[in-house]
């Protein structure tokens, strides 16, 4: 059953991921109305997102649809992100098409939810902790995976969309950590006060 908000005051943090108790808190997002209704929100604030995209090769863009996922991940925990992040890459190829429709965008879009959800949800958001959760997504997601992809929907070898996609990372790597940042610190005390996230305990996000 869904709860319009039977959440506590005071928002707990987890210091690690492999706290039972994190996952329970994860699991009971589904139950919390309000939670849902805002996931939607960012869900469609997505989908009109990942329409703006600059292209820079065969089968390579910066895309800035990062930013509504790393929200709902910090707000939606887990599994919510997991979930968000299908549906959200389902509506964006169902309403705006772009080429044929491949299932691995779909796990990589899911996947990078989560990433960003392991590291923003019930956390204590410091820079360090962004850089590493963007990190992750774009050397293990972006890079790696993503030139599986394109392998198997492009034309040329793993080694040619590799490279390409190694320096594409690179480059926007501490760009895209800035506009977390700058995006974290306007956003995260508007959302303590909506008790969609621990209230932080300085005014400014520290870096460790």
């Amino acid at each position: 059953m869904l709860k319009k908000n039977q959440q506590t005051s005071t928002l707990p943090t987890y210091q690690f991921i492999f706290s039972p108790d994190y996952w329970k808190s994860a699991a009971k997002q589904y139950t919390f109305l309000h939670i849902i209704a805002i996931v939607g929100v960012l869900i469609a604030l997505d989908v009109a997102i990942s329409t703006l995209f600059i292209p820079v090769g065969d089968n390579l863009r910066i895309k800035f649809d990062f930013l509504s996922r790393a929200v709902i991940g910090m707000v939606g925990g887990p599994f919510l992100a997991l979930s968000g992040g299908m549906i959200a890459d389902l509506l964006g190829f169902a309403l705006h098409p772009v080429g044929g429709f491949f299932p691995g965008y779909t796990l990589s879009a899911m996947l990078g939810s989560l990433v960003y959800a392991l590291f923003f949800y019930r956390s204590k958001i410091n820079v360090i902790r962004i850089v590493l959760a963007k990190l992750t997504v774009n050397l293990f997601i972006n890079v790696l995976l993503g030139s599986v992809w394109s392998v198997i929907i492009g034309k040329y070898g793993y080694l040619y969309y590799l490279t390409s996609s190694v320096i594409k990372n690179a480059i926007m790597l501490p760009i895209e950590c800035v506009m977390l940042y700058l995006l974290f610190t306007a956003l995260i005390p508007v959302l303590a006060r909506m008790k969609l996230v621990p209230k932080p305990e300085k005014k400014y996000i520290p870096f460790i």
